[in-house]
């Protein structure tokens, strides 16, 4: 899992990702590509 200080420009990369809010982070999941996760925070 990768830490980013802006998420916007990773969200942008597969239209498959989501961005989830979990316990105050900032997630960004892939479902189709289990390897694309991203933290912010």
């Amino acid at each position: 899992m990768k830490i980013f200080n802006s998420l916007k420009s990773v969200k942008g990369r597969d239209r498959n990702n989501r961005m989830v809010r979990r316990k105050g982070r900032v997630y960004i999941i892939n479902k189709k590509n289990p390897r694309m996760k991203v933290r912010q925070g």
